[in-house]
């Protein structure tokens, strides 16, 4: 940072240099003949086509075609200027354009403190960019920092996206920008909301960590933390994580997601749950992994690893559950399947539609795509159908092959064939039991009445007789196969989390507030001016206060305070001739 403890004098050097000490009491005209007029202090250098210099105040105005250099790294341009040796304090109006190394800054009217190195303007600016192009109503640059800090209005236009921010800092040496506020970044495929966020303009990825979300064309990601990666097509979010998908009506939740735009797929892990809304009732599909893919109109969920299921209509009575390795779930279709990729005996699949137990090596269960009601059932393979009797005991059904058929989304008929055998508690009217009826057959019928077995018919029996209860073994009431899993059944959408811990939440690495900086103007004495008493800015307008324009209407006069002989010297007009301020 530049040290004003001890004040230099500003050096000069001139074509023509004159005095009016009438019109500038004290102060040396200097204009251009061959050469601009140049300035030199403590590492600042000007050029101009004419100035007034107040020596002994340490204090110049410059005038047309105005070029100041800091260093190798800034240099601005300007209609006008003020500069101040002793503050080292500048002021620079009309057509500002400051220049560093990777940005451009253009403004009406720029103040810049050289022992602060930050430059500030609140009449409106705009920054250039490598990638980009940021505006904004109120801006201050800290040189050291190679930092732009915008508020009020802020906007950033890239051929790709556009940026809106409330307030956003912004690093022109790494082009990383942090949104701060409601800010969003709009492009044609997608749409990104945060209240605090970070973003890399020339990379083109971010994240975002307060109320945010993405929205594409037919999905919307939430979470405490997202990334976003436009090239890539690529999102992903971590924590209380939401994915709706607006055209299907459905969503998924969980505490990691990916999102591949280009792919129509989305993976989620960490308590997943996805989630079809439909208009009778919800269909919930949990496991440790779930994937989404497809077109909208074609989108399919499969969930690996103690997948679970769970439906319920709106009357709260009809429900469904059940729990497999895998599930494979086709929306367009309306074809669930719950799959067996282990050897683990619970692995195998199991459903339960009211109080009967249903498990197989396969289960395939068709909903009607259009009523969004259950149609049917296949269970493949070692079929079997439990339903705890009333008082004891299980009524059994076996066989090769299960086929169900809903109504109302209740079980109403089953058929098993091929090789079928089962074991019912038989009781009377009075529901006293008679006996227990084993039966062998080829095929058979179930039909229900209210989730229970009303009757049973058999086809091509092979053996069947009722057994008093007392002459019926204890050890012979389970047919070979017999599991059941009562302890399993799911009954409510909180029951598919049961029995599994609460996932480790990864610790987000947030975005602090920025630091609030000090106000860039420093309170002064009535007598310690930080221009001059000659300054065409009164000292009000050196001081912190709202958005203003110091635009000043003045004709382009490039030899204004040009001169041709010195007999014209009595023909210069004053400056409030030349220059007629706002």
């Amino acid at each position: 940072m530049a040290n004003a403890q001890t004040s230099q004098e500003i050096n000069y050097d001139s074509d023509r240099t004159l005095k009016n000490e009438q019109r500038y009491p004290g102060a040396l005209i200097l204009s251009k003949v061959d050469n601009q007029v140049y300035f030199d202090h403590d590492g600042i250098e000007v050029w101009c086509d004419n100035a007034v210099f107040y020596k002994e105040a340490n204090f110049f105005k410059a005038y047309g075609n105005i070029r100041m250099q800091q260093g190798d790294s800034v240099s601005m341009t300007s209609n006008y200027a003020e500069y101040n040796g002793d503050t080292e304090f500048a002021f620079a109006s009309g057509k500002v354009k400051m220049k560093r190394p990777q940005t451009t800054l253009e403004t009406d009217s720029l103040f810049f403190d050289r022992i602060k190195q930050q430059a500030y303007y609140r009449s409106g600016g705009k920054v250039t960019d490598t990638a980009s192009v940021l505006t904004s109503t109120i801006g201050r640059y800290f040189m050291e920092e190679d930092k732009y800090s915008f508020v009020d209005s802020v906007v950033v236009t890239n051929p790709e996206y556009k940026i809106n921010s409330e307030q956003l800092d912004f690093y022109s040496n790494s082009g990383h920008a942090y949104l701060y506020g409601p800010s969003t970044i709009e492009s044609e495929t997608s749409t990104v909301y945060c209240e605090r966020g970070f973003y890399d303009t020339r990379a083109d990825n971010g994240y975002f960590v307060k109320n945010s979300q993405i929205n594409y064309d037919n999905r919307i990601l939430k979470g405490d933390s997202l990334y976003f990666n436009r090239k890539n097509s690529f999102a992903s979010a971590t924590n209380n994580i939401r994915v709706i998908d607006t055209i299907n009506n459905s969503r998924v939740s969980g505490h990691y997601a990916e999102v591949y735009r280009d792919k129509d797929s989305v993976f989620i892990t960490k308590k997943a749950l996805a989630a079809s809304l439909q208009e009778r009732d919800t269909l919930f599909i949990h496991s440790d992994t779930i994937m989404i893919t497809g077109k909208p109109e074609n989108r399919v969920i499969r969930g690996f690893y103690d997948a679970r299921i769970f439906k319920e209509d709106q009357t709260g009575e009809n429900t469904m559950s059940g729990r497999s390795d895998s599930i494979y779930s086709d929306q367009q279709s309306g074809l669930t399947k719950l799959i067996n990729l282990t050897s683990r005996g619970n692995g195998k699949p199991v459903l339960w539609s009211g109080e009967n137990q249903m498990t197989g090596d396969s289960i395939h269960l068709q909903s009607n795509p259009k009523t969004e009601q259950l149609d049917s059932l296949l269970v493949f393979d070692n079929a079997f159908l439990i339903q705890k009797d009333s008082i004891e005991g299980y009524n059994q059904l076996k066989g090769k092959i299960l086929t169900g058929y809903f109504k109302d989304n209740q079980l109403h008929e089953v058929v098993i064939d091929k090789n079928t055998e089962t074991l019912n508690y038989m009781r009377n009217s009075e529901n006293e039991l008679i006996g227990i009826n084993k039966t062998l057959a080829s095929s058979i019928k179930i039909l229900f009445e209210n989730q229970q077995i009303q009757d049973i018919y058999y086809y091509n029996q092979v053996d069947g007789n009722l057994t008093p209860e007392a002459d019926f073994p204890p050890n012979a009431r389970q047919l070979q196969g017999f599991n059941w899993r009562g302890e399993d059944r799911i009954l409510s959408k909180e029951g598919l989390f049961k029995g599994q811990p609460e996932p480790e939440l990864t610790k987000i690495k947030g975005i602090p507030l920025p630091d609030e900086p000090d106000e860039f103007f420093d309170e002064r004495e009535e007598d310690d001016l930080l221009l001059d008493k000659n300054s065409r800015l009164n000292p009000e307008v050196l001081k912190n206060r709202k958005m203003d324009t110091l635009k000043f209407k003045t004709k382009e006069l490039p030899d204004s305070l040009k001169v041709e002989t010195p007999k014209k010297v009595d023909s210069l007009r004053t400056e409030q001739d030349i220059i007629k301020e706002n």
